[in-house]
């Protein structure tokens, strides 16, 4: 009889187990795709501002105005031989007027928007960039972090967002990625160019 409540605290102990390593999987497996999660939102926010840039452009290059000056109507041209050309006149000269003003708003309005796009914060990719090329030695994501914190305290910057960025960098071939033990380093490709260089001649040629 001693032996079934030893039987049934050994399973219970390794249904225990079982379930703290699923429990922990779980955990990790949220982490991970939180992460990825504002990875993407990061780069849709740095998509969304060149949007802007790019519209801002757009109309400052007087692209978007050109379209509005097509729908001049045609359809007045058989009134002439009722109405007396004075008539015809006026408003021709009206229509010059209209155009003429209107031009001159969309050529004050470009140079007000220019400026504000060179006023906005940079993005998260831009920051992380930068701070790599300022960098002589190879930096963990977690002193990345820790240093765009200090250097932007408006911003709540993650590690996990940073961790996220450094990746699609590495993928762009924008960073390059070292590991020593269980820890991984970022270092800008400038940096790192001559060693990948005196290690290997066939990866250049690629």
């Amino acid at each position: 009889m001693s032996e079934t409540p030893t039987a049934t605290s050994e399973l219970t102990s390794q249904y225990s187990a079982q379930v703290a390593e699923d429990l922990e999987r779980n955990l990790k497996e949220q982490e991970r795709l939180s992460a990825e999660i504002d990875g993407l939102q990061a780069q849709l926010a740095a998509l969304r501002h060149d949007n802007t840039v790019l519209v801002s452009i757009q109309q400052a290059l007087g692209v978007s105005p050109a379209p509005a000056a097509e729908p001049v109507t045609p359809v007045p041209a058989p009134r002439t031989k009722q109405q007396p050309t004075a008539r015809a006149a006026d408003k021709r000269k009206q229509s010059e007027k209209t155009a003429v003003p209107a031009r001159k708003r969309a050529g004050k309005k470009a140079p007000a928007k220019t400026p504000a796009t060179s006023s906005t914060t940079p993005t998260l990719v831009e920051l992380v960039r930068g701070h790599l090329a300022d960098q002589k030695e190879p930096r963990s994501a977690a002193e990345i972090t820790t240093a765009l914190a200090q250097q932007h305290p408006e911003r709540t910057i993650k590690t996990t967002v940073v961790r996220t960025t450094l990746e699609g960098l590495v993928a762009k071939t924008h960073a390059q990625r070292t590991k020593q033990g269980a820890s991984v380093y970022y270092t800008a490709p400038e940096t790192a160019a001559p060693a990948t260089q005196d290690a290997s001649a066939a990866e250049p040629s690629a």
